[in-house]
């Protein structure tokens, strides 16, 4: 009898412990705050010591933007929730169902947003998390940033979309701390340039692919596919637990107003308790498919529209070596190019370069063959939008130079969030002579030219205008040399 209870207890106390120990904050997607997302166990992150001989000489930063407030169109979205969680509670009300089983914060719900006129902007823990961000590489690098500044020397790009701007502000604000004269806490302006949104092809390539475009519009219904049966079931769940008539995109819009509340304002015991950790899983996986497939690897074009930023920071590096190479001055050369953007630049940054994948899939994307979607939950995966592109998620590239016997006198060490990750490219190094990096993971993906990727669709209907006015001309030309025929005949 003593061992049962024994047994039982331990059990209750496993299961008690395996509940407490489930954090939906990491569970988020691309909703994830950076300090969360960095604390996510099994990252795919590799142990990597520079040689003593290596000195830092360039380092290139693709981050995205920090944690932002929803959109507009998300704010909307959420107003109609609450709209139709009134009329959920108020219809049980009606059918005199039981109410005990509806949670207390359900009923009367209001949306933290109700009212606000404007959304998507950065918001103050997205403000910090840049800030010490730039903190952070000052410190980790500081030959690199000991030159006076100068924006030729010190580069920040960022799109001309606000929340990124502002993050690249609140970068520089935390990368040159200190080091200017301005009021108490002696900051110093600093220059943060960008290209039209029309125009950039860097940062922006996305919005300027045509082809792209396209691709995702026709993608959508297949992606909504793939996720209805884990909505369909969740849904059913929900019904049968809490006695409401929730929809399909009750569930959707509450999964959403999870991740809000448990990444902007750190509440986990309201719209996310109403899912179990199981569920908040499968909720996360189909969040991480959608990106894969739209985003990430499930097609190349997702990714080689980024070849315009791959070549910016290959040249970069490029130009960086020649500075060294014919003894520019201190001063006169870049040492640092920093870009600030969304996810949809970090994440096809992170495909060209190979990250979270295994060596044979990286095979398989050098000859451009498709990989296996990210298996389902309770199987593991790489690919988790949590990791690979979280609010302040980052790609940072560190060119050295290296005193050493070898041939190879120039390395890059890649840090995704700021760790050393294995380079599937470079015999899962972290730390990879520039040659290899060049010639093996970066020529694949530039052989292909961004406007033949990208304006297919428009270099096709130009093709075909070209073709039709051809034709009306050599219609033309008939008719005039069979007029000319019967003048002819006539004279």
């Amino acid at each position: 009898m003593n061992i049962i209870i024994v047994i039982l207890f331990l059990g209750i106390t496993q299961f008690s412990n395996a509940d407490d120990a489930f954090d939906v904050r990491k569970h988020l997607s691309t909703v994830s705050r950076y300090a969360v997302s960095n604390d996510i166990s099994a990252n795919p992150f590799v142990s990597s010591e520079v040689p003593d001989q290596c000195t830092p000489l360039h380092l290139n930063l693709v981050a995205r933007h920090g944690t932002r407030a929803p959109t507009k169109k998300k704010i909307r979205e959420l107003e109609a929730l609450a709209a139709q969680l009134e009329v959920l509670v108020h219809d049980a009300k009606e059918q005199k169902q039981s109410l005990e089983k509806i949670p207390a914060w359900l009923a009367g719900w209001r949306s933290p947003w109700k009212g606000k006129l404007t959304g998507g902007e950065l918001i103050s823990e997205g403000e910090d998390e840049l800030y010490h961000l730039g903190i952070r590489v000052r410190e980790r690098f500081p030959d690199l940033f000991s030159d006076e500044y100068h924006p030729d020397v010190y580069s920040i790009k960022t799109t001309q979309v606000p929340r990124a701007s502002a993050s690249a502000v609140a970068f520089g604000m935390g990368l040159f701390n200190e080091k200017g004269k301005l009021g108490p806490g002696r900051h110093r302006a600093f220059a943060v340039t960008s290209e039209s949104r029309a125009s950039d092809i860097v940062l922006r390539f996305h919005d300027c692919c045509q082809s792209y475009k396209a691709f995702r519009k026709s993608q959508e219904p297949n992606v909504d596919k793939l996720k209805e049966p884990v909505l369909n079931d969740i849904t059913r769940e929900l019904v049968r637990q809490y006695g409401l008539n929730f929809t399909k995109q009750d569930v959707s819009s509450l999964w959403f107003l999870c991740k809000q509340e448990a990444s902007l304002l750190n509440i986990t015991n309201q719209a996310c308790s109403l899912f179990s950790p199981s569920e908040v899983s499968l909720l996360e996986w189909a969040d991480d498919l959608e990106l894969f497939i739209l985003k990430g690897y499930g097609d190349s074009l997702n990714y080689r529209m980024g070849v315009p930023l791959l070549e910016d920071v290959v040249q970069s590096m490029e130009q960086a070596i020649k500075a060294k190479e014919e003894g520019y001055a201190p001063g006169t050369y870049e040492k640092a190019r920093m870009r600030f953007a969304h996810a949809e630049t970090l994440l096809p940054f992170s495909c060209l370069i190979g990250l979270f994948l295994e060596e044979s899939e990286f095979e398989l994307i050098q000859r451009e063959q498709r990989l296996e979607l990210p298996p389902k939950p309770p199987k593991n995966r790489n690919w988790r939008g949590g990791i690979v592109a979280p609010f302040a998620g980052n790609n940072m590239l560190i060119l050295y130079s290296c005193q050493m016997d070898n041939s190879s006198k120039y390395f890059v060490q890649v840090l995704h969030n700021e760790r050393p990750i294995a380079l599937p490219g470079c015999d899962g190094s972290s730390f990879c002579p520039f040659e290899v990096f060049k010639e093996r993971i970066a020529a694949p993906h530039l052989k292909h030219d961004y406007n033949m990727l990208c304006n297919v669709m428009e270099q096709t209907q130009k093709n075909f205008a070209s073709s039709k006015l051809s034709q009306i001309l050599n219609w033309l030309l008939s008719l005039r040399n069979a007029g000319s025929s019967a003048k002819k005949v006539e004279l």
